[in-house]
């Protein structure tokens, strides 16, 4: 067997380990809404044009603590809330995993904005949602853009990391599974 394909493999298997250790980490859905509450705060502080978004948004998907660890291989896990009308209507896991050049651990906040209803709807239909870059979407830092631009503002779906906290070194291929879980 060659070196890609133990990797891939190794991946693979990092992945599933960590989605059935996930539940220890399991948190209350008040935990998670109270989470959610501080995160849409610190965006609402950060990004200029917060309030507008989230009023235009159909929906938004709050993970108030993605953590993240690597060394070669890497392993992210998180809880959120998807929030329709500032409501919380459901509660979804996301377990990641990663290899690359990679050192370190770090935690993060991260915002889906739901700009589309039938995005939306095909999003709460789906049995999961595996989340990487793609042209559909845009991602944005807060802290290193300070504007939106409304060219990209017309997305589909908005992505915000915010409040990255600790060290990490990265450079890998990674990949993210988006669960709906019962609170």
């Amino acid at each position: 067997m060659n070196k890609y394909v133990k990797l891939v493999v190794l991946f693979f298997l990092v992945t599933g380990l960590l989605s059935v250790s996930a539940p220890a980490f399991a948190k209350t859905a008040k935990e998670i809404d109270a989470g959610a509450a501080s995160t849409l705060d610190s965006f609402k502080a950060q990004v200029a044009d917060a309030n507008n978004l989230l009023q235009e948004a159909k929906g938004v998907l709050v993970f108030p603590d993605l953590m993240k660890v690597g060394f070669g291989l890497g392993g992210e896990y998180g809880e959120g809330v998807l929030q329709i009308n500032g409501k919380s209507v459901e509660y979804y896991s996301s377990v990641g995993g990663s290899f690359g050049m990679q050192l370190g651990g770090q935690t993060r906040r991260v915002l889906y904005l739901f700009m589309d209803e039938a995005v939306l709807s095909k999003f709460r239909s789906a049995s999961g949602w595996v989340g990487g870059v793609n042209a559909s979407g845009v991602f944005l830092k807060t802290g290193i853009e300070d504007f939106i631009n409304t060219l990209e503002s017309n997305k589909p779906i908005m992505t915000f990391v915010m409040d990255q906290r600790g060290l990490m070194f990265n450079l890998n291929a990674e990949v993210s599974k988006l669960d709906e879980t019962k609170k």
